[in-house]
C-alpha cells in the first residue's frame, strides 16, 4: 500500500467519524435549545405526538411560523390602558366573578391581537404563544378550560378565582411584566 493510499485509508474514516460526531453534537444541541426554549411545552409535545423527533419537528415549525409573525411591543399608553382594564376586571370579580373571567379572557385575546399574534382558534393561539411564552401556557390552558365551563354555568367561584390568577400570569407576560397595581397575594385582585 502506498503512502497516499495509507493516508486516504486513515483520513476518509476520520472525516466520516468527525462528520458523525458533528451531526450528533448538532442534534443534541438542537434538542437542548428546544427544551430550554419551550420548557414544559417540549415535554407536552413529546407526550402528545408521535415521538420525540415528530415533536421536535412540530416545535421547529412553530418557531418558523413565529418568525413570520409581526410581534411587537405595545406603546406605553396602550400598556397603561390594558393595565387599567385588567384592574377593572379584577375589581369586578367581587360582585360578578363570571363576568370578570369573561372579561379576562377577552382582554388576553385582545392583548394578543394588539401584540401581533393571530387569535383565531385556541389551539393555534397556544402554538403561537408557545415560542415566547411556553412557561405560562399551562396556566392559559387551565384558565381557558374554566372559562369554557363558566359559559356553561359549571364553574365554581373558587375555580373562577383560579382562572383569574391563571389569566393574569399570561396577561402580565404579554403586557411586558406589568399588570396594573403590582400588588401581591392569592386573591384575583392581586396583580
Amino acid at each position: 500500500m502506498s503512502t497516499t493510499e495509507t493516508l486516504i485509508a486513515i483520513i476518509v474514516p476520520l472525516v466520516i467519524i468527525l462528520a458523525l460526531i458533528a451531526l450528533i453534537v448538532g442534534f443534541v444541541m438542537r434538542r437542548r435549545r428546544l427544551r430550554e426554549r419551550f420548557g414544559p411545552e417540549y415535554d407536552r409535545a413529546v407526550r402528545s405526538g408521535d415521538g420525540r423527533l415528530s415533536a421536535e419537528r412540530e416545535l421547529h415549525s412553530r418557531e418558523k411560523r413565529h418568525r413570520d409573525l409581526d410581534i411587537r411591543e405595545l406603546p406605553p399608553g396602550a400598556r397603561e390602558r390594558y393595565a387599567e382594564d385588567w384592574d377593572k376586571a379584577q375589581q369586578e370579580f367581587v360582585d360578578h366573578p363570571d363576568r370578570s373571567v369573561t372579561d379576562a379572557d377577552r382582554l388576553v385575546t385582545q392583548l394578543m391581537r394588539d401584540r401581533g399574534y393571530p387569535t383565531e382558534g385556541f389551539e393555534q393561539r397556544l402554538k403561537d404563544l408557545s415560542v415566547d411564552h411556553a412557561h405560562t401556557l399551562e396556566q392559559y390552558r387551565a384558565a381557558h378550560d374554566i372559562s369554557r365551563r363558566n359559559e356553561q354555568g359549571d364553574a365554581t367561584t373558587e375555580e373562577l378565582r383560579g382562572a383569574m390568577v391563571h389569566y393574569r400570569a399570561l396577561f402580565q407576560e404579554l403586557l411586558g411584566g406589568t399588570g396594573g397595581t403590582h400588588r401581591r397575594g392569592g386573591s384575583p385582585h392581586a396583580a
